[in-house]
């Protein structure tokens, strides 16, 4: 009996630890990329960092969906999806570790702080990131996704 009690009472103290730190999971609007784009994502996914931003990463769903997420507003990372509205060949982009990321200017405007998506051009599998406004500035958010971005997906060209 009383090992019976004691893991029961085990079991309830585990039970609530995780209910009071746990997060649920991060919803993702992840696109279906070509078939040819998929094993690159996939390899993509299962290298990037357990940290962006100094935020821990978190579960999303559905769970096979092509996507990742950190912290809490979630930074949300998705793969295979279009090119970015907006982007042309007159558009500027940023290059952060040998990536090219579009950020649209409307987006960055001088002193405001705002809600951010970047999305890598010049690559064959389109990479998008949104940042909530909290993790301003986008550099870090960059800086930690590039060298996993730069080894999975394939280069096409550069910023001019």
């Amino acid at each position: 009996m009383s090992r019976l009690v004691t893991g029961l009472v085990t079991g309830l103290m585990m039970t609530t630890a995780l209910a009071g730190c746990g997060q649920g999971a991060v919803r993702l609007d992840a696109p279906t990329p070509r078939s040819s784009d998929r094993a690159a994502c996939r390899a993509l996914l299962d290298d990037l960092p357990v940290e962006v931003a100094d935020q821990p990463q978190r579960d999303t769903e559905p769970a096979e969906g092509l996507g990742a997420a950190w912290g809490d507003p979630p930074i949300v990372l998705t793969c295979g999806g279009p090119a970015p509205a907006g982007f042309d060949r007159a558009s500027s982009c940023t290059t952060v570790n040998g990536v090219d990321w579009y950020l649209p200017e409307e987006q960055l405007q001088a002193g405001e702080v705002s809600d951010v998506t970047m999305t890598t051009v010049n690559r064959a599998q389109h990479v998008e990131v949104r940042m909530p406004a909290e993790y301003w500035p986008p550099a870090t958010t960059l800086v930690d996704l590039s060298a996993a971005v730069s080894e999975h997906t394939e280069a096409t060209g550069r910023c001019l």
